[in-house]
């Protein structure tokens, strides 16, 4: 029996791995800054520069723009101090013909530093990155042709959902912030941050087209000495060429990154936001795929040949929002900040799925009751439980969703922060199909083996009774009148090949 193979097209996941690096730097103070009395805290800016496909490895250059806040020795006016700390992250490839998509994530474990004299601070910074290469594959699935009129086949059409397509979108956010008139003034900008957030994202033909939010974080020193926050939206929306075009609805996830942050202040006292933004995206698109999974003759002898026809479909695709919450000890007058710094979680298989730890710290700024101000960092860890069966995957994305917050009480103040958690669950088995059939002599007819009898069905499929019986299904719904598949009761007459 001959077999024709089809291409089914799809993007083959390479390797996907998390590497966590450490860089540390010891930062001089200028010249004209007061000597370091104690450190309050440090914080930090994720920066991806570029991406690269090499021979054999990918790589991303990236790094962390940190500040530090310290009080000087007098415990006067809040200092910052800015530092530059250089990752490169390599991820190891099998060799490849051509190059593919890299697709990123990064997350800042913690940022901290220490003062190791009255003028030189230690500053360190943990990365956490996912590293994802993506390129083009094509399955081939076998399709029977000329089949005899003796032989019966067994086909199944499954409507598998595919990444198809990989890609990214660069664009920049340049605005003036306009600053509130409730609000006191800037004197010095101490640090700031840009998390975008994408709040939706659709195929539209030969593009993906996705609108979003730059979330602006700016902690500054009033004219007052003062510690300050102000938090803004800054709306895009982009769209980015696609190499297919797609009908239907396809989906796609956004992974948006900074490429480059720089506020400042101008003479005027405005600020200035210039920003650089990647929208990286991961596109998937329903495909029909038919196979053959079982053949057999009622007249002769068959020699099947199978094969696992395995394809990286998707099964589901949820976001999760898991809360997180930390109470710590602190005598609180006011709260000046609040920040969370979630990191990428670790899966243990349990009885009914599988768990996840997500890890994160959370930091506060707070003046207390003798208005001096204080620092504070306290680690969270949350869970989160997914029902999914043994042979599947699930691959997660952690994104903080929304503002941290701080809630004082007596003694205490509980911080919470919302994370969302994209988990992508594919199938991890292949599918049974069948690759190749020979086929014997024809048997001759036996004038003792009844034409007709009868069978109860139990739980059996009507292609297993008439497989075993020497039938076929078309010859069984015939004789039983019958549409689809009897009661598992029924008792049916099996009309003999």
């Amino acid at each position: 029996m001959q077999f024709d193979r089809i291409s089914v097209p799809y993007l083959q996941k390479l390797t996907d791995q998390l590497r966590c690096q450490e860089q540390t730097l010891e930062v001089r103070l200028p010249d004209g800054m007061p000597d370091i009395g104690r450190v309050l805290g440090a914080w930090g800016q994720v920066i991806v520069r570029s991406k690269e496909w090499g021979s054999g490895t990918m790589s991303l250059t990236c790094g962390v723009m940190a500040w530090v806040l310290y009080m000087p020795e007098d415990e006067g006016c809040v200092q910052g101090v800015e530092a530059w700390l250089p990752f490169n992250v390599k991820w190891d490839l099998p060799e490849t013909r051509y190059d593919g998509k890299i697709l990123t994530s990064c997350l800042l474990k913690n940022v901290d530093a220490r003062s190791t004299s009255a003028r030189k601070l230690m500053v360190r910074a943990n990365l956490e990155t996912m590293g994802e290469a993506w390129q083009g594959a094509e399955a081939q699935v076998a399709v029977p042709t000329d089949v005899p009129e003796d032989v019966a086949v067994l086909t199944a059409t499954y409507p598998v959902l595919l990444p198809k397509e990989a890609g990214e979108k660069t664009f920049l956010l340049e605005d003036q912030l306009n600053l509130p008139a409730n609000c006191p003034k800037i004197e010095k900008i101490m640090y700031y941050s840009l998390h975008p957030e994408i709040l939706e994202k659709k195929v539209m033909a030969g593009k993906v087209v996705f609108r979003g939010v730059g979330m602006v974080h700016i902690l500054y020193r009033g004219e007052d000495c003062r510690l300050y926050t102000w938090d803004c939206e800054l709306p895009f929306s982009q769209y980015g060429d696609l190499e297919g075009e797609y009908d239907g609805e396809p989906e796609v996830t956004i992974r948006p990154c900074v490429t480059s942050l720089d506020i400042s202040l101008d003479e005027n006292g405005d600020l200035q936001l210039k920003a650089g933004l990647l929208g990286q995206y991961l596109l998937w698109d329903r495909t029909t795929v038919t196979v053959a999974e079982d053949a057999y003759s009622p007249r002769r002898e068959m020699t099947l040949t199978r094969e696992d026809l395995f394809l990286p479909a998707v099964l589901d695709q949820t976001v999760h929002t898991v809360q997180a919450e930390k109470s710590v000890q602190a005598d609180v007058q006011q709260i000046v900040d609040v920040t969370f710094c979630p990191r990428f979680g670790e899966q243990e298989r349990t009885d009914t799925g599988i768990s996840f730890a997500l890890p994160g710290q959370m930091q506060m700024l707070y003046y207390d009751p003798n208005g001096a101000l204080q620092g504070i960092t306290a680690p969270w860890e949350g869970k989160w439980n997914m029902s999914v069966s043994d042979d599947c995957r699930v691959d997660t994305c952690i994104t903080q969703a929304g503002k941290p917050q701080a809630i004082p009480g007596a003694g205490n103040v509980n911080l919470r922060a919302e994370v969302n958690v994209n988990a992508v669950t594919t199938a991890g088995q292949g599918i049974s199909v069948i690759t190749g059939a020979e086929l014997g002599e024809a048997e001759k007819a036996n004038p003792n083996r009844p034409s007709l009898i009868l069978c109860r069905v139990g739980k059996r499929r009507l292609w297993d009774v008439a497989k075993q019986c020497g039938s076929t299904v078309e010859a069984i719904q015939r004789a039983n009148s019958l549409q689809g598949e009897p009661d598992s009761n029924a008792v049916l007459l099996i009309p003999i090949a």
